[in-house]
């Protein structure tokens, strides 16, 4: 028994292993990619310094249509500088929002596989019953901490399977039919065994719990798939 809760823990701890670098590997990609779109760049300030350049090379130029024309241009640069500066916020914005939504992507992956391989070991092994209470005189079954209210005839049906359960046995449509009727296995219907199966089925409402709980075995019968020990009548 401490083997498979060993390797359980393992499993959970590589997971999250793996989780952690997956994450670790997406801040790093996506951090190079801002560092070098930043760098690309062209510098905000590069426009004002070709237009402090031309004033100074050219302090010749004293009409008032030159002056008006420097005017513009550095008013220019200075709005190019302005719009250069938000394209950096703007691609800074993004990036961390493609960082955010790449990283719960991986983690949504990861927790639908470990839950689609939860599913596949109940499947595999069963529904887990730490506690099975028959009460017979309330038509109620206590499943763990889930509470049935059952007809008469689904009670008996699965009072009739505890008791085979207890006694390690497995019992036919006919069988289960004689020990309800109280008449003999050779004078019942195996098709009235399985009505009352699938009947208790439908009353028990979940259908993977019902499924797993009231198990059938090919050309045996039917059984549960539980541990005798957790069942208790009352």
């Amino acid at each position: 028994m401490p083997a498979p809760i060993t390797s359980a823990t393992e499993g959970r701890m590589s997971g999250g292993r793996i989780v952690g670098l997956g994450i670790a590997a997406i801040v790093a990609l996506l951090a190079l990619t801002a560092t070098v779109l930043l760098i690309t760049l062209p510098d905000a300030n590069a426009f004002n310094a070709r237009v402090e350049r031309i004033f100074m090379e050219n302090d010749a130029l004293t009409a008032p249509a030159e002056i008006k024309l420097l005017e513009i241009l550095a008013q220019s640069g200075t709005a190019f500088a302005d719009t250069l500066t938000s394209y950096r916020v703007v691609i800074l914005v993004l990036l961390v929002f493609a960082c955010a939504m790449l990283v719960a992507a991986l983690v949504f992956l990861f927790l639908l596989v470990t839950l689609n391989r939860r599913m596949e070991q109940i499947e595999r092994a069963g529904i887990r019953v730490s506690s099975l209470v028959v009460s017979r005189e309330e038509n109620t079954v206590y499943l763990n901490d889930m509470e049935f209210k059952l007809t008469a005839a689904a009670m008996e049906t699965l009072a009739v399977l505890a008791e085979a359960r207890m006694d390690d046995d497995v019992l036919s449509g006919a069988e289960l039919e004689a020990v309800v009727s109280g008449r003999t296995a050779a004078d019942c219907d195996e098709a009235a065994g399985a009505t009352r199966v699938k009947r208790l089925r439908d009353a028990l409402g979940n259908q993977m719990v019902a499924a797993l709980l009231v198990k059938t075995i090919a050309r045996k019968g039917y059984m549960l798939a539980i541990d005798k020990d957790v069942i208790k009548m009352v």
